[in-house]
């Protein structure tokens, strides 16, 4: 299953604003419009791609959770918009204790201390699965040769869950977590820690992520990042780049 609508607040879809480019490495090779697809990557050819792992290769939502908790779905978006909003996970995907992080909040909100203690105690509930045909695109890149990282906003404990519960995730050369990091998307922090540990020049580097914040992040920096939508967008992306034994449409 592909996902290519998402619900507000957790997944909120914006148009893509042209930026003025910023960051060391802009400065060094310049610089494409976020809003299209330019075609930017000229004379070097693309030899890592970067995977989100949320929204890109597995289905990760708080309402796959959640609809088993609330029986009105008005009131588990309430509940998702004014109590576990993502402000608050984003410190989890910083790195903080999310059991301490939730008891906390639920002395906040005492009338939703199960369904706040439920995001620590049962967290991998919204994890619906893998995107087989995402995970199918990765699997061509990788048999290509191509080098394959992650790069993602994620707890270090739900890392390292789903590091053993989706095979896909030993195909990668390495991983960039921000829970492990201590810095998250899109700061251009944690996108200069991915090009600089493994030694990747940015115009020779793909990126792929379903938030157009992270993409125009990545973009600032001279990487030739992609809006994620679907696996047959995705597909087409890879295979424009030219990527060396790609499979053909």
């Amino acid at each position: 299953m592909t996902v290519t609508a998402r619900e507000s607040p957790w997944h909120v879809a914006r148009a893509c604003p042209a930026l003025t480019a910023g960051g060391r490495l802009a400065d060094r090779i310049g610089y494409a419009c976020p809003c299209v697809n330019t075609g930017a990557v000229v004379g070097k050819k693309i030899s890592a791609v970067a995977f989100d792992l949320g929204g890109v290769l597995i289905d990760w939502n708080p309402r796959h959770l959640y609809r088993q908790l609330f029986s009105d779905p008005g009131e588990m978006e309430d509940f998702l918009a004014r109590v576990c909003t993502p402000d608050w996970h984003r410190e989890h995907d910083l790195g903080a204790d999310i059991t301490a992080s939730c008891q906390r909040l639920a002395a906040l909100h005492p009338g939703y201390r199960e369904m706040i203690m439920a995001w620590a105690e049962r967290g991998e509930e919204m994890v619906a699965g893998q995107f087989d045909q995402a995970v199918r695109v990765l699997s061509e890149v990788k048999a290509a040769g191509t080098r394959c990282y992650t790069l993602s906003n994620m707890e270090p404990h739900a890392f390292t869950i789903r590091a053993a519960r989706f095979p896909f995730m030993t195909w990668f050369d390495g991983h960039v977590i921000s829970g492990i990091e201590g810095v998250v998307k899109p700061d251009p922090r944690i996108f200069e820690i991915l090009l600089e540990r493994y030694r990747l020049a940015p115009e020779a580097t793909a990126f792929m992520d379903d938030s157009p914040r992270n993409v125009e992040a990545a973009r600032a920096l001279g990487i030739y990042a992609v809006h994620y939508t679907d696996a047959e967008q995705l597909s087409q992306e890879l295979r424009a780049l030219g990527i060396p034994g790609f499979a053909s449409a």
